[in-house]
């Protein structure tokens, strides 16, 4: 019998900067764990109450629904906007200028921008929010490990060393090998 595919669930929000460490070694780790790595939008008001992070976020959740590979690009780009560089991500203009310096094209971040209010991405960014709540967020990142029909959660980007022992897998550090190569 197969084993069961290991699917990790990132829920994230681009304001967390513990979020962003959690992501970026996640994406870094999902092939050299061979698991099925879901990114998760996720306000972090819905938990917390108060982030102000809404627009960023109804936008990467617009990204999922209709161009789902550029998740990653564009939400690391929107953390090095409000992290790195200390740059607005809340106003359009930011919005947008972050998804085309991730590689979209500004048709497609303008599509995706007006789409933001719609009921359609509203509804898939709180349903989001809600599935984290459930599986007991109480601040983010969340990692949701869907194991041999087990579900463990994980809170913060500092239990990457655990998440690798629950994978049967080798923590080699926030840059493993693999990863240093591309960077």
């Amino acid at each position: 019998m197969a084993p069961l595919p290991r699917t990790l669930e990132l829920f994230y929000d681009v304001l967390s900067p513990y979020s962003w460490l959690g992501f970026e070694i996640l994406c870094r780790y999902q092939n050299i764990w061979n698991v099925s790595l879901q990114l998760r939008p996720t306000l972090i008001a819905g938990i917390m109450k108060d982030s102000g992070s809404l627009s960023a976020m109804r936008f990467l959740t617009a990204v999922n629904l209709e161009h789902p590979k550029m998740l990653e690009k564009v939400s690391r780009e929107l953390w090095m906007r409000v992290w790195s560089r200390d740059e607005d991500i809340t106003e359009p203009q930011s919005i947008l200028a972050a998804a085309e310096k991730a590689g979209m094209s500004t048709e497609q971040a303008r599509g995706l921008l007006e789409k933001i209010a719609t009921p359609q991405v509203k509804n898939q960014l709180k349903e989001t929010t809600d599935k984290a709540c459930k599986y007991g967020a109480f601040g983010l990142p969340v990692t949701v490990a869907h194991l041999d029909g087990q579900t463990h959660m994980l809170f913060g980007s500092d239990r990457m060393e655990l998440l690798a022992h629950l994978l049967g897998e080798k923590w080699m550090g926030p840059v493993p090998p693999a990863a240093a190569a591309r960077l």
